[in-house]
C-alpha cells in the first residue's frame, strides 16, 4: 500500500527566499518570524495620536496583513505573538516606542490579540492560494482587518467600560479609511510579489 503525501504549502516567503535556505529549516522559519515581528515594530512607529481615544493611528495593520500573507498561518501568527512578547519584555516596539506590561495588557491589548488572529486568518487563506490575485487577496485582507477591529474594540469596551457605540467610536470608526487603504495596498502587493516570484 502506497502512502499518500500532501506537498508542503508554499507561501510567498518560501517562494521568494533563496532555495539554499531549505524549505523546512527551523532556522529559516525562526528568522522569518523574527523578521516580520521587526517589520511590525517598524510600522508601529508611524503613529498619529488622537486625543479622544487611547488607540493611535499606526502602520501596524499593514504589517500584520503582509506578515500573514507572506508567512502562512502558523508563522504569521507566531510573528505577531513574538512582536507582542518583545514589547512586553521591554523593547520599544509598540506604537511610538512604547513598551512594557502596562501597555501590553492595557486598553489596546485586544488589538495585539487581533494581530495574532488576523495574521493566522490571512495566512490560512494565503495557504489556500487566496493571495495570488487581487480579487481573492483583497477580501482576505479585509477579513483580517475585521478580526482586528472585533477583538480590539471588544477589549476596549471591556477595559474602559464602554457601550458598543462608544467602542466603535473610539476603536473602529476613526481608522476605517486608513485601514481600507492599507488593506488595498496589502491586497495588491501580494499578487504583484507572486508575479515577480514567477510560477511555482
Amino acid at each position: 500500500m502506497t502512502a499518500i503525501t500532501t506537498p508542503a504549502t508554499v507561501t510567498l516567503a518560501d517562494r521568494l527566499l533563496p532555495a539554499r535556505w531549505g524549505r523546512v529549516s527551523w532556522v529559516r522559519s525562526a528568522t522569518l518570524v523574527l523578521a516580520f515581528a521587526l517589520l511590525t515594530a517598524l510600522f508601529a512607529q508611524f503613529k498619529i495620536t488622537l486625543g479622544f481615544t487611547p488607540v493611535p493611528i499606526t502602520g501596524q495593520t499593514f504589517a500584520v496583513l503582509v506578515s500573514g500573507a507572506a508567512l502562512g498561518l502558523r508563522r504569521g501568527a507566531a510573528s505577531q505573538a513574538l512582536y507582542w512578547l518583545l514589547g512586553l519584555v521591554g523593547l520599544p516596539f509598540y506604537s511610538g516606542g512604547a513598551h512594557g506590561w502596562k501597555v501590553a495588557s492595557g486598553a489596546t491589548f485586544g488589538y495585539f490579540v487581533g494581530f495574532v488572529v488576523a495574521a493566522a486568518l490571512v495566512g490560512a487563506l494565503a495557504e489556500r492560494r487566496q493571495d495570488r490575485t487581487l480579487l481573492t487577496s483583497l477580501p482576505a485582507m479585509l477579513a483580517g482587518s475585521a478580526v482586528i477591529y472585533a477583538l480590539g474594540a471588544g477589549w476596549l469596551a471591556h477595559k474602559l467600560n464602554l457601550t458598543a457605540p462608544k467602542a466603535l467610536e473610539f476603536g473602529v470608526t476613526p481608522f476605517l479609511i486608513g485601514d481600507m487603504l492599507k488593506a488595498v495596498l496589502a491586497g495588491g502587493l501580494t499578487p504583484l510579489a507572486w508575479r515577480f516570484a514567477g510560477p511555482e
